[in-house]
């Protein structure tokens, strides 16, 4: 008797369902603020923090694409006022649900012993000597920041590199979780001890190993709607590609997942993943995605795995900040541009805040995208509420800005 096949998500769904569980299928109506977007971060799980400012820093702009009403100061209220979120590593610095916190301390031991090795290796300084020290020092005249460390000490303008060993200490206990990010001034971290810092009910709680396994794995696969393990292991990035094979296969036989095909777009083969049982029944049920135009983060969730995204929308992306400028394909920060349930080009654009006006250098549709009076109205709607999101007058278009 052969096997019985597997459920099939037919692509249009398959997208559908995943913006969906990444917070871009519904409206952008919402206080933003307050509850509101506490909900949204809760929806997506975390969100990831980036300094570059080209228009906005990444974490506003993935906010922003999600409620129009959205602001950076509140943000700013619920990390460093109200305490309900924290700031952290994931597969990069995110600001997280603070009820996740617990969750972390399996993070903060592997990564004390990681890095204490790796980091002594690589600078070749004993910043282990500076721990006690800096602890010493917070605790006694309060948060700091990295210049307010090793005043005494050799610094630089290099890289990671060039910390110098105070500077590395400091890194080291917030990693570690002796320290946690009190605020941001500007950009740059303020640190304070965890306990001034992490509710108690959430910093004094301890999950064991299993416990933070079997979370991770049902919170990725709860917020992605389908995946392979290694795509479950790389979402919170806690826990080993191994720990969670063995989740799945372990559910897998419990009857608590099950195997489904993703149909790629454009032709691409299926491909298996792991889902909870109903999925290919409940993505019909939702509602297509609203059709405006949204101007993305090129950190957004949705295209963190590249990979992914092309498989799912036919959308080959990357960020060529670091590609010498006579080789990129495009632009040194080129935001995608999603309508409705499609990817449907990039944009190079900057905030030029001595002119109050936001610049649009160049628009490249995808092959297959004509550019339409209808979509550019829709792109231009998108443009000037982007410019007033980060509070410029107008929106400016260079010469020959619609490449074809």
């Amino acid at each position: 008797m052969s096997a019985p096949s597997l459920p099939l998500l037919p692509n249009p769904l398959a997208r559908r369902l995943f913006m969906e569980r990444h917070g871009l299928q519904q409206s952008m109506s919402g206080s933003g603020k307050g509850d509101d977007l506490k909900g949204v971060i809760d929806h997506l799980g975390f969100v990831q923090v980036d300094s570059v400012n080209t228009v906005a820093r990444a974490h506003h702009m993935i906010l922003a694409s999600r409620r129009q009403s959205y602001r950076p100061k509140h943000l700013k209220q619920l990390l460093e006022k109200d305490r309900l979120l924290f700031e952290h590593w994931t597969h990069d610095a995110s600001v997280i649900p603070v009820e996740f916190y617990p969750h972390w301390k399996l993070k903060f031991a592997r990564d004390g012993e990681r890095l204490r090795t790796r980091w002594s290796d690589w600078q070749q300084h004993e910043f282990l000597h500076k721990l006690d020290e800096i602890l010493d020092q917070i605790s006694r005249n309060g948060p700091v920041s990295s210049g307010d460390v090793g005043q005494d000490e050799v610094r630089t303008n290099g890289g990671w590199w060039d910390w110098h060993p105070s500077k590395t200490a400091l890194e080291y206990l917030w990693r570690t979780g002796a320290l946690a990010v009190s605020a941001r001034n500007g950009f740059q971290k303020v640190y304070d001890l965890t306990e001034r810092v992490i509710p108690e009910a959430h910093g004094k709680t301890t999950a064991e190993p299993e416990e933070t396994i079997d979370w991770a794995c049902r919170q990725a696969l709860t917020r992605l709607g389908f995946g392979t393990s290694g795509e479950l292991a790389a979402f919170f990035a806690l826990i080993t590609p191994q720990e969670a094979r063995d989740w799945c296969e372990r559910q897998k036989l419990a009857g608590d997942i099950e195997e489904v095909l993703i149909e790629g777009s454009d032709g691409k083969p299926p491909r298996k993943a792991f889902a909870f049982p109903g999925l290919c029944e409940h993505a019909p049920l939702l509602e297509p995605s609203p059709g405006r135009v949204r101007i993305l983060s090129p950190f957004d969730p949705m295209l963190r795995d590249r990979k992914r995204a092309e498989r799912l929308f036919n959308f080959s992306y990357r960020i060529e900040i670091f590609v010498p400028e006579p080789q990129r394909t495009y632009g040194y920060y080129v935001f995608p541009v999603l309508e409705g349930e499609r990817l449907i080009g990039r944009i190079d654009m900057k905030a030029i805040r001595s002119e109050d006006q936001l610049l649009v250098t160049a628009y490249w549709p995808e092959p297959d995208i004509r550019l339409t009076s209808a979509r550019q109205k829709k792109l231009e709607s998108e443009l000037h509420r982007m410019a007033r999101f980060c509070e410029l007058n107008s929106v400016s278009f260079a010469e020959g800005w619609q490449k074809f």
